[in-house]
Parts: structure tokens; sequence; C-alpha cells
């Protein structure tokens, strides 16, 4: 059963005005009314979130697994009312909820089994040498520590999976970071469920109250206050380029600026390579066509950028690609704001001088309506004219048709930041692919060989990110182990007496965790 309210640190709190959720599908409101939250709120549950934040992160690494563990089986819990509840707010069919939810439970699950493990201290570990000469060495030890509460920002796209109890909060509680959550508005009841389920493990594993909070927002003011707030030391966000950058600028605008890590736009450029094509254009350009129309269009990896070398192959490629999409219905997007975007870039890109329409509809009048749409320009006009490098947020691509391999070299030289790059090859390629990948490496966070961006694995050596403005931090990643990296900083300790150290630095390493020892890794027992 739905409230509508904010969850504030064990509580559920009005705001003062209230907001109805959109059903796309329709187009009508959803009956549920939501309170809207305040600066109020996000002070209470950042003030919360401080009180606890010692508590949380000296916890045993094995007790926030548990409690991580019990998210997840609540959130299993909720069987398909979360499923009809977020098929309602997105018009995301079950199939892809369901296996959002999966996911979701799974990197909870993934985060809890890394943290037991314990690389993710780093524990590392200098040995006093007190007769070096000339000078003695010290005793000195490091390890990883949690910042503090994390501010996370709920993304339009994915409801489940980087919303509520998504990869962000899930790396964060995971090193001991209590979380303010700001929902978002297109999903409030999917996000109230969640929250539901986190606080049902809140309770059933004994974690302090303040651990985690959620808070309803459509306007910016509590975003904006979130990330303001003097008590969050690191905020994840999942948005627009244009949203981000404005909350990354107020981040690192505070007196106690602080890290902010914003996955923003990306084209995800696709390599067409000429062997690859000769053989088999029409395949390639089958499963583009797949990849492209996937969740509408609507992925941060969703490939909607081409560069290939111009002539019959890549002819037979836009001719199967139009053919395929063409018999794509048309589907609702996940709110009337994306699909304005993505049809206000499109009809520009469509009436643009130096651009070749091979396909553009629009399948009807609705608010959310999204249909595919293909254009083609040349290499040197795409260049001379920056505004085509613009993200469309939907199902939509751009060719950039080469004159040479050489032509193709030079604009992946000047790519702009992304979390993507696909080269689409045969055996044959593999020269010419060798000359790509330095170019690419230093653009984008995760490469491809003959596959297709969408779709992101939960893993140990995933990156989900990328130079700017795919994200707004290259080191960093949203997805995988090495997520919990942005929520952690290196202490070290010099000359402690070892009943004063933190577990992972003990001389008896009670954590039984991998260590750092004298330059040499010592493995647990």
């Amino acid at each position: 059963m739905l409230s509508g309210k904010n969850y504030i640190a064990g509580e559920w709190l009005d705001g003062p005005d209230v907001f109805q959720a959109d059903n796309p599908a329709t187009g009508e409101k959803l009956p549920t009314r939501f309170q809207q939250g305040t600066e109020e709120h996000v002070d209470q549950a950042a003030r919360a979130a401080n009180e606890c934040a010692e508590e949380f992160a000296a916890m045993a690494p094995s007790k926030r697994a548990g409690f991580l563990r019990a998210c997840a089986d609540e959130i299993d819990a909720l069987g398909d009312q979360l499923t009809e509840i977020g098929n309602l707010e997105s018009a995301l069919p079950p199939a892809r909820l369901q296996g959002e939810r999966g996911r979701t439970v799974g990197q909870l699950r993934f985060f809890a089994d890394w943290i037991e493990e314990g690389s993710w201290f780093e524990a590392r570990i200098e040995t006093a040498q007190p007769d070096r000469a000339p000078l003695p060495k010290p005793d000195i030890r490091s390890m990883f520590k949690a910042l503090g509460p994390v501010g996370v920002f709920g993304a339009s796209n994915f409801p489940l999976a980087f919303s509520v109890a998504g990869g962000d909060t899930a790396s964060a509680l995971a090193v001991g970071c209590p979380v303010v959550f700001k929902a978002h508005a297109a999903h409030p009841g999917t996000s109230e469920l969640v929250a539901q389920a986190i606080a049902a493990a809140v309770e059933k594993t004994g974690m302090p109250k303040g651990v985690f909070s959620m808070v309803h927002g459509g306007g910016r003011i509590v975003g904006q206050s979130l990330v303001a707030h003097p008590m969050i030391k690191a905020v994840g966000f999942t948005g627009s380029t244009g949203g981000g950058r404005a909350l990354f600028d107020i981040a690192v605008g505070r007196p106690e600026p602080i890290p902010f890590y914003g996955e923003l736009g990306s084209n995800n450029p696709v390599y067409l390579l000429p062997h690859a094509m000769q053989k088999n254009a029409a395949g390639i350009a089958r499963a583009w066509a797949g990849s492209l129309t996937m969740g509408v269009g609507q992925f941060c990896t969703n490939p909607g950028l081409l560069l290939a070398l111009k002539g019959d192959d890549l002819d037979t490629f836009v001719a199967t690609a139009v053919e395929e999409l063409g018999g794509v219905a048309s589907q609702a997007m996940l709110t009337d704001r994306v699909s304005s975007a993505y049809h206000h870039v499109n009809d520009a890109m469509a009436k643009h001088p130096k651009v070749t329409c091979a396909l553009k509809r629009r399948d009807g009048d609705g608010a959310f309506e999204g249909s595919p749409a293909v254009y083609r320009v040349s290499a040197a006009d795409w260049e001379a004219n920056p505004e085509l490098a613009e993200e469309m947020f939907g199902p939509a691509g751009i060719i950039i048709e080469c004159d040479s391999t050489d032509q193709i070299l030079a604009i992946s030289a000047k790519l702009h930041g992304q979390l993507t790059a696909t080269i689409q090859m045969d055996d044959a390629d593999a020269e010419f692919a060798g000359k790509l990948r330095p170019l690419l490496e230093k653009c984008a966070g995760r490469i491809l060989i003959n596959g297709w961006p969408t779709g992101v694995e939960v893993c140990h050596s995933m990156v989900h990110g990328g130079p700017y403005p795919a994200s707004t931090d290259s080191r960093a990643t949203s997805v995988g182990s090495l997520a919990i990296k942005r929520f952690v900083r290196p202490v070290s300790y010099q000359a402690f007496a070892d009943a004063l150290l933190p577990d992972a630095l003990k001389n008896s390493n009670p954590l039984n965790i991998p260590r750092l020892v004298d330059g040499k890794w010592q493995m647990p027992k």
C-alpha cells in the first residue's frame, strides 16, 4: 500500500504540496498523490545520516553485508506488485522490469559478497624498521574509509537498477555511507515500494534509522539543497548533461567542495569496419536496429552514432536498418519531457541542410510517443556542424559517411567523452582496429568488439563512465565493484599501537582479508 509520503530516518512524513505521476501509455495522471519533499526534509535526512555515519562505517563488513542481503530479500518479496506499479509509471514491459529487479537485487548481493571478501579496503602495511640507516622507518598503515553521508539521485530511465536501491545506493551503503535518496518524480510509487523494502531491512537487521532516507521532489529545490547540504560528502547522479552540470557546479562551489559523480550524455559511437561490412552489412544493420530500439532508445549506452566508409556496403546497411526499424511500432517514452526533447532534436536533425533523413516518422500526437529515426551526414559536414553531435535520447541514430579510414581515425581523435565505443569487425579488420583502440581509450570508458553497448554487466571489471560529458569524473564507474571507490578515501595510520588500529590493519587480521604487507600480498587463511 502506498502512502505517498517521504521516508525520513524511519518516519513517513507529509509535505506541503502534492503531485501525481503520469501513465505514459495513456497520458493520464495516476491516482496516488505524493507529498512533495522540502529543504526541511533534506536537512532532517542529512542530519540523521550524519549522526549515524560513524557507527555505520565502523560496523563489521559482515553486518553491513547482512543488511544489503536483507534489502535484496525484501525487494524480491514485493513480487508482482513492484512490476505492476513500475509498468504503470514507466510503460516499460513487465519482462524488462522483472529483469531490472533481478539486476537490482543481484548487485545488492554482489556488493555484500565483495565487502565481506575485503579487498576493497586496500589494506597496506609497512612495518617499522628502527635500525634502517640513515633514518629509521616508522610503522605506517593505510586503508579506505567511508566518506560519510551520500546524496543519490534516481534516474528516469531505470526505475529500479539506477533508482532507490540501485548501484549508487548499494555501493555507498556497502562501504558504510548512509544515503539520502532523491526519488525521481516519474516513478514515485515504484520508489516508495523499494523504500518500504529498505525500511523493513533496516528494522530486521537493527541498522540505525538514519542510514537511509528518501525524499520526493519534482522541482529543483530538493536536488539543489541535497547537493549543497554541508553534511553530504559525495553525490551520485544519472541524468541529463544540463541538469548534471548545474548540480556539479553547486558541489564544487560549496565552501567544502565534494565529489560529484554524474553520468551525463553519450552518443556511444559504433564503428562499422570495411571487411565486416563487406561480409555482413545487412546482419549488422538488423542487430543495430535491435540495440537502438531497446527500451525505446532510452539507455545511456544507446548506440546513436555510427562511422563507416561510404559505398555500396553502407547503402545496404542503411536500407536494411530502415526496413527493420520501419517495422518497429511507436512506443511510449518514459515522460512527456523525454519525448518532447527527443522530438525537438529529431525535428532539428531532419531539417538540417547538411543531413539526409533516411527514416523519420511520428505515429501519433501523444505526449509520450517515440518512433525510430535514421540520418546520414558526410564526415566533413559532421565536423563542420557541432550541433549534429547532440545526443538524441531515444531510438534515433546518425551515420557519419567517411571517405577513408584515415578520416575515421581523424574524427575519432576529436570525439568528446563517451560511455562506450563499439567496433564491428572481421579478423581482416584487425590492423585498423588496432589503430582505433588507442584513440577510443582516450574518449570512452568501455570498448566493445562485435557486441552492442545496451546492457551493462555488473561485475568486477565493468566500467560505466568516461571522460566528460559522459561523466564528471572519468576515473570512476557507477557499475561494478570499482563503484565503491567513489565513496571512500584513504587514511594512513603512523606508529599506532595495535589496539588502536582499525580491524582491517591489526596484526592478527581479524577480518581475514587480503593485505599488502611490506610490498607483498598476503592472502587470508
